[in-house]
């Protein structure tokens, strides 16, 4: 699915609550797929915030359907940023929980949003701080585009095209009690955690 970004009113709406569920469902379901002999070496990363409840909901997912438990962890990538020196005030890390070896583990990193690209780079450097996975895949919710690092996703749910006056809001029921995906001006909000 992709959205155009012509004559728009805002907040425009991308996806509803059960749109968001049957993406949700269609990934984890791709991700088993192509882990049909080895969905047992898997693991999941979310990035803080919303790609920590993605990820829960893909290892909901797999486990109703394959009856398998997956592990699944939770990352803040704040000091990992590479603009982290330049923020005023001062950038807070949240708690980074990874409690299993993801040494020869195949890592599905989960996010809401991919945009340039730059918070995936700093996951993915602080994942190595822990150790060497056997491979890191990469899943979203959102593809925006406007890449400024060479870094794609691997599981993709919706591919939404925006201007860089627009920014993407994924809403969530864990954090906003509604699972939606909006467009709005880049005026109206801060930037959400994926949108780097």
């Amino acid at each position: 699915m992709t959205t155009d970004k012509r004559s728009r009113d805002y907040p425009y709406r991308v996806m509803d609550s059960s749109s968001v569920a049957e993406v949700v469902a269609r990934m984890a379901d791709e991700i088993s797929r192509v882990h049909e002999h080895d969905l047992d070496r898997v693991a999941f990363v979310g990035i803080r915030t919303r790609g920590v409840h993605l990820a829960e909901r893909f290892v909901g997912r797999l486990h109703e359907t394959r009856g398998v438990t997956l592990p699944c962890a939770s990352m803040d990538i704040t000091l990992y940023r590479d603009d982290v020196t330049v923020q005023f005030p001062p950038l807070t890390a949240g708690p980074t929980s990874i409690e299993f070896n993801v040494t020869d583990t195949c890592i599905v990193l989960v996010d809401d949003v991919l945009f340039k690209g730059r918070t995936i780079r700093a996951a993915l450097d602080q994942l190595i701080d822990f150790g060497r996975p056997a491979k890191i895949e990469l899943a979203v919710l959102v593809d925006r585009g406007h890449r400024e690092l060479p870094i794609q996703a691997d599981y993709v749910g919706v591919e939404v095209e925006t201007s860089l006056a627009e920014t993407i809001r994924v809403n969530l029921t864990e954090e906003d009690s509604v699972d939606s995906i909006e467009i709005v001006p880049l005026s109206e909000t801060d930037v959400p955690d994926g949108e780097e």
